[in-house]
């Protein structure tokens, strides 16, 4: 009886170290990805879809995010207030800085809206970087978004290249992100001192599996310059009708699996630093278009899910 006993606790002991290797194993696969958000947070964007008077949006995604997005359109722009109150919610920005280094000047680029960097450049970052100095820390600031689709939007490599120089000089631990548009990815350049890359491409059920985003996948990966970068993955969170439904043959009762067919995008490669999810409220882009706000209970919740795991909010 007492050998029995003893062969019975070794089994026990075993089995249940056994479970803990499996559960330990199952946290780490997403061990490598720091951050979970979303765009169009604070972006002075009002979701026509509803009653309310409302730009802001981290009070609705904070619970299961730890970044959102905030727009600066002036040199003289304070942010003080607006970064506070992300980080009274547990979520870090994502300062989108385009308008403030570039300006648009012709149609003569890929996507038709051709940036050039301003000669102010220094001059109207240095004015911003003084009003807002108190907050330009990793205390509060999660990246510098450099341009929009910069090879996309007509922005050459020299301009993205002084911008992400400057911003690394100045402010070396913070992040500088860039998002690049997927048909010109063949022709992205990325400078070394740039710290997070990604590229956008939707309507697309399993990035997985989808024979076009996964060359795309290994593009973007073949023009890392500097073995840190790491890759943003850009979630395709939103839903139009014609472009999901009849291109992508998405269902929107199905946006769920799109969600967690990304995020298994996402745990296959260490290099992936976080999930950003484009976009947050409706009616972006095109009036017709449902942001992940809009989206059935069931994506919500996966958003929600998904979240919670990565930023290991579970209130």
């Amino acid at each position: 009886m007492k050998s029995t006993l003893v062969y019975l606790l070794i089994i026990t002991i075993l089995l249940s170290c056994r479970k803990d290797g499996e559960v330990s194993s199952s946290a780490n696969q997403n061990s490598h990805i720091e951050y979970f958000g979303f765009t169009i947070i604070d972006t002075y964007w009002d979701d026509p879809t509803d009653s309310e008077s409302k730009t802001n949006y981290a009070d609705e995604i904070h619970n299961f995010s730890n970044l959102a997005d905030v727009l600066v359109v002036s040199p003289n722009a304070d942010l003080t207030q607006r970064i506070q109150t992300f980080a009274d919610l547990d979520l870090k920005a994502i300062l989108h800085l385009n308008e403030l280094f570039f300006e648009l000047i012709d149609t003569n680029s890929p996507s038709g809206s051709n940036y050039n960097l301003r000669p102010d450049y220094k001059d109207r970052w240095n004015e911003f970087k003084d009003i807002n100095l108190s907050i330009l820390n990793t205390n509060y600031i999660g990246a510098l978004y450099i341009g929009e689709e910069p090879t996309w939007n007509g922005i050459t490599f020299t301009e993205l290249n002084s911008v992400s120089q400057l911003l690394k000089t100045d402010f070396p631990s913070i992040p500088s992100m860039i998002i690049e548009a997927y048909p010109s990815l063949s022709d992205l350049q990325i400078p070394e001192t740039v710290d997070w890359i990604g590229f956008d491409r939707y309507f697309i059920k399993n990035p997985n599996t989808n024979s076009e985003f996964q060359k795309d996948w290994a593009l973007l990966k073949s023009k890392i310059s500097n073995p840190t970068q790491k890759i943003m993955v850009i979630l395709d969170s939103h839903f139009i009708d014609w472009a999901h439904g009849d291109l992508g043959n998405i269902d929107l009762t199905q946006m769920d699996e799109v969600a967690n067919n990304y995020y298994i995008l996402a745990k296959s490669d260490e290099k992936v630093v976080g999930i950003l999810g484009y976009f947050w409220p409706n009616g972006f882009d095109i009036p017709e278009s449902i942001g992940a706000r809009g989206m059935p209970e069931k994506v919500i919740s996966e958003y929600q899910r998904i979240g919670k795991e990565i930023t290991g909010k579970n209130n």
